[in-house]
């Protein structure tokens, strides 16, 4: 194990080979999107979507990160967790329960040596297409790293899996076949910075004979007992928005729809209740209350060591926190894309206000990877690993390379790389 992660350590610090393929990138995504405009418009709407340099990380840290998800799947099918979860989430949270299990999930950790921390859980993570992309656009820039580079053949497989998901959703909720028109939905969907990814999955239900159509939510309407999109009729959302509970006036038509569950919707507002509340952290990292709610021991010990101690901020451990906010990271329950996040030693008095006074938890910091990217550049970058998962399986698992206190796509020589293991 040690050898595996002094291994992945040296090439993250050593290794400076451009593994990403321009031209083999551009080649790609007009394979993909079938139109070189569409092509200009990825790179001219994300920029910084894509590194240059993978990430190593040692073949054991990407074995536990798959049996921390494990893990957390176990305890969510647990009925005493849903009871407890559920009591105090919105009642649009226990529509629906049984059917669709939710699409792309994202796990997010720190690596760093060998200690592995959930950062947090999404339940509409964005970005896999654009990993599948990238994937096809690497090139290997030495034998050591040769058999460590995605294969087309990979790539594809995992393609014709995302497609299945959808398709296993569709069945999980009762239906026969396959959907035959799938809406992409997210507010302003066309002014959104991933929304050339929307388009990647476009043209890829389109490879596999399923009509899609993006939308904002507003531009859907619930009539005869169905949801429309103009004259389409829509089998199944793959929803985006951030607007977890369906509670904007934007979404009135989409809510009304999945509460007289004539549409399948996936990530859906239960599956957001269920996983992606922050709060959910502190459970997850409370041995007493993980052995309360009947979870065996091994699972209580991973989560214990995997899950960075959480708590649920409170006046009255104000005092408490302030003096130990170096050592914290400081999230609100419902957020999303690092918004409103502070790292404790970059605190003023008056954010602490705001945060005392706001629904925030604090978590423990784990320090985040390092990957030097620039030989002449003392700053090394940081990296978070987002493990995609369905159904409890990691499907991909990609890295973020940033600068700054969170991930952020703003970074030159920063965005996606793809992880790179010597036994994986």
């Amino acid at each position: 194990m040690f050898a595996d992660l002094l291994a992945s350590d040296r090439l993250n610090h050593a290794c400076f080979c451009l593994t990403l393929d321009q031209a083999a990138l551009d080649r790609a995504l007009d394979a993909e999107l079938g139109d070189p405009r569409l092509t200009a418009l990825v790179r001219e709407r994300c920029p910084y979507a894509f590194a240059a340099q993978p990430v190593f990380v040692g073949a054991a840290q990407l074995r536990r990160i798959g049996e921390v998800v494990r893990a957390i799947e176990s305890v969510v099918a647990l009925p005493a967790y849903r009871n407890e979860v559920l009591a105090t989430a919105p009642d649009i949270a226990r529509v629906g329960g049984g059917g669709a299990k939710g699409v792309f999930f994202g796990y997010d950790f720190h690596v760093h040596g060998s200690a592995v921390g959930l950062i947090e859980i999404n339940t509409n993570a964005g970005g896999a297409m654009l990993n599948a992309v990238l994937a096809r656009a690497q090139r290997s820039c030495c034998p050591e790293v040769d058999a460590m580079v995605p294969t087309r053949a990979g790539v594809d497989a995992f393609e014709r899996r995302m497609v299945d998901m959808f398709r296993r959703e569709w069945q999980r909720a009762g239906r026969a076949g396959s959907p035959a028109t799938v809406a992409i939905v997210d507010e302003a969907p066309e002014s959104q910075y991933l929304y050339p990814e929307f388009l990647l999955f476009q043209a890829l239900f389109a490879r596999h004979g399923i009509r899609a159509v993006i939308a904002d939510p507003a531009a859907l309407e619930w009539r005869e007992g169905k949801l429309w999109h103009g004259e389409a009729a829509i089998d199944l959302v793959y929803n985006r928005l951030t607007d977890f509970y369906l509670e904007q006036p934007g979404s009135a038509a989409l809510r009304q729809a999945w509460v007289e569950q004539g549409v399948v919707v996936t990530p859906h507002p239960q599956a957001h209740a269920l996983y992606a509340d922050k709060r959910h952290l502190a459970l997850l990292s409370d041995a007493g209350r993980l052995q309360a709610l009947g979870v065996p021991e091994p699972t209580r010990k991973l989560l214990v060591e995997n899950v960075p101690h959480t708590e649920v901020v409170t006046p009255e451990a104000g005092d408490r926190l302030w003096a130990a906010r170096r050592g914290l990271f400081f999230k609100p329950f419902a957020g999303y894309g690092s918004r409103a996040a502070y790292r404790g030693d970059k605190l003023t008095r008056r954010v602490w206000q705001e945060i005392l006074a706001g629904d925030y938890v604090a978590q423990a910091i784990v320090q985040p990877g390092e990957r030097q990217v620039d030989p002449a550049d003392a700053q090394p970058m940081k990296f978070d690993l987002r493990a995609y998962t369905y159904d409890g399986e990691v499907q991909w698992l990609a890295a973020r390379l940033y600068q700054g206190q969170t991930t952020n796509f703003r970074t030159p020589g920063g965005g996606f790389a793809p992880v790179y293991s010597m036994n994986h």
